[in-house]
């Protein structure tokens, strides 16, 4: 029996940590949320402070070094570049009972996590459904989403996943519990793909991919390749999944953006290798072709070349 979740680190403040940080935030005693960061970090974010939908963050900093023990909850929230990092930056915060939630896109870092931390901490995790647009210390959004996660072995739910279901409802935490988690995670992996590069390519918002033309088609088909693919992986992702990621879509903000296109706006370097990079080294795996994944990398490595 896995015990009660009192205490919670959350590494990355992009748009799901400040989301979620702040949420947890006027749910849990100051002390008992952490926001892991290094001091020049936490130097700016007092300066400028983090604001959520207008709303001031009051969030409890605390440096790699600091030892305060073990967290219950460990969330990583950072872009995949930052993962290797972000790995080191928490190790002061998992112990032998730390459940671990990653957030991230891809299919992949869990496995890395677990090559530090082991797979007994973690459970798979998938964040779906906000629209958030990050301006430097600014989150705006409509939508907030939610956390969907379950154990790694399909059809199973563990003493972890019942004690991460217990905080988040005493938490107020939007959630959904899974026992097909690898199915979730190919299919959020087939939506980032997707969507994220296609608005970025097109300069858009999820406006851009909600109606019909070139853009969602271009989508669409990023899409049906990596479906080809799960399916030679093993994953027995179909049309009803496309449809079932489509419609969750369909409800975001129209005026939001996809991360990747955020980066680009930025001039930030993208997770392009995470999505398009995975799809093209699979196909080469399996000898199939994936000539729209291959151009959405070519086209939006073209626009990184610039910054």
């Amino acid at each position: 029996m896995s015990k009660e979740i009192k205490t919670v680190a959350i590494v990355g403040l992009g748009a799901l940590g400040i989301l979620f940080g702040h949420h947890l935030s006027k749910k849990m005693p100051f002390d008992d949320l952490r926001i892991i960061a290094n001091q020049n970090r936490i130097d700016r974010y007092k300066k400028n402070k983090i604001y959520s939908n207008g709303e001031v963050c009051n969030f409890n900093y605390v440096t790699p070094d600091k030892d305060l023990g073990p967290a219950d909850l460990v969330l990583f929230a950072v872009k995949f570049n930052d993962l290797d990092s972000a790995i080191q930056d928490v190790r002061n915060n998992i112990g032998e009972d730390t459940i671990i939630l990653s957030c991230l896109n891809g299919i992949v870092s869990e496995e890395i996590i677990s090559k530090a931390y082991g797979w007994d901490k973690i459970l798979y995790c998938i964040a779906q459904g906000m629209d958030g647009i990050r301006k430097g210390n600014v989150l705006e959004y409509t939508n907030m989403g939610m956390l969907c996660f379950g154990s790694r072995e399909p059809g199973l739910i563990t003493d972890k996943v019942k004690a991460v279901e217990d905080f988040f409802n005493k938490t107020d935490f939007p959630y959904e519990v899974a026992t097909d988690m690898q199915h979730r995670l190919w299919g959020k992996f087939m939506l980032n793909v997707g969507v994220n590069q296609t608005v970025a390519i097109y300069k858009g918002n999820y406006g851009t991919i909600q109606k019909h033309g070139e853009a969602r088609d271009t989508m669409v088909s990023a899409m049906r390749e990596v479906i080809t693919l799960a399916n030679k992986e093993g994953i027995n992702l179909t049309e009803k999944d496309l449809e079932y990621w489509l419609d969750v879509l369909s409800r975001l903000d129209p005026n939001g953006k996809p991360s990747m296109a955020q980066d680009i706006d930025n001039k930030r370097f993208s997770e392009v290798d995470l999505f398009a990079g995975t799809v093209i080294e699979m196909g080469k795996k399996h000898r199939i072709a994936t000539p729209v994944n291959q151009m959405l990398y070519d086209r939006i490595k073209y626009i990184e070349s610039s910054f």
